[in-house]
């Protein structure tokens, strides 16, 4: 694995990788590898938070491991789980005694691997992302504590697995639930607000390398002023630049409020939104 030297490191290494960092972005990345600890994430949807662990994956060149959670997470989706059918298999076509059967069924060819455990038992170095933690219920959030604290899950049929080569471990938050202090506990914190003006020209102009400079400063002021309204969801940066591709796509070199308005569908989801905006723009 690259070891970066300072934060000033990372910023340029993240920057390689298309991903544009800030200063406190750099400094938690680099304290997060030193002291070997993993990093939340959290911020509003669509500021970079996933974005961030791809890029660690493609500057270290390791394997992304991505577990995506949501309402009704459980160990069986997340960890590990026993192949049921393949056990069944194993039952019906034996006709010893059921201790002997027991004790074969559940051993490692039986064993289903989850993102959890499989980024554990990697013989390489992996990139764990656990995207949108704060969807999963607050029991599912305690079986994560394990892995986070000690890099090692326990599985009562075969003990406790101890990872073969740490993995550098990225959680995201959404905040749409307050985590527990024990998982804040085991991590560094960082925050990823949406941008400022400049670093959102910045991004735009490094995710579309065909924009005009101009086009770039257009996009983000304005982008910035509707997120300055109180909207149902502000446009996020990926649809910023979902935005700048738009224009582009569209023949449009320089923005104004009818290109905005008949545009705002690429920025905005909620009817009441657009509404909102056309409303301000008019």
């Amino acid at each position: 694995m690259t070891t970066f030297a300072s934060p000033a490191e990372v910023a340029d290494a993240l920057k390689g990788a298309g991903y544009l960092s800030t200063d406190r972005i750099s400094q938690v990345v680099f304290l997060a590898e030193r002291l070997e600890k993993p990093v939340l994430v959290e911020g509003p949807a669509g500021v970079g938070k996933t974005e961030l662990a791809k890029a660690l994956a493609a500057i270290h060149e390791r394997r992304l491991i991505r577990l995506q959670c949501y309402e009704g997470l459980d160990e069986s989706k997340a960890l590990y789980e026993w192949n049921y059918r393949k056990q069944l298999l194993r039952l019906q076509a034996d006709t010893g005694d059921w201790d002997t059967v027991e004790g074969d069924i559940f051993t490692e060819p039986f064993l289903l691997e989850r993102p959890l455990l499989e980024a554990l038992r990697s013989a390489e170095p992996v990139i764990l992302l656990i995207d949108e933690v704060d969807r999963v219920e607050i029991e599912t959030e305690a079986l994560l504590l394990e892995v986070l604290a000690d890099f090692q899950a326990s599985i009562p049929e075969l003990g406790t697995i101890v990872a073969q080569s740490q993995p550098l471990v990225v959680l995201t938050s959404n905040n749409t639930r307050e985590l527990s202090d024990a998982l804040k506990r085991r991590c560094l914190f960082l925050y990823i607000d949406y941008p400022d003006v400049e670093r959102e020209r910045e991004i735009l102009l490094t995710r579309v390398p065909e924009l005009p400079q101009r086009l770039a400063e257009q996009i983000a002021g304005v982008v910035r002023h509707i997120r300055s309204l109180p909207l149902r969801k502000p446009p996020s940066v990926s649809e910023s630049i979902d935005w700048a591709r738009t224009l582009l796509a569209l023949g449009i070199d320089e923005v104004n409020e009818g290109v905005t308005v008949d545009t705002l569908n690429v920025l905005l989801k909620y009817q009441a939104d657009l509404d909102k905006v056309a409303g301000d723009l008019s």
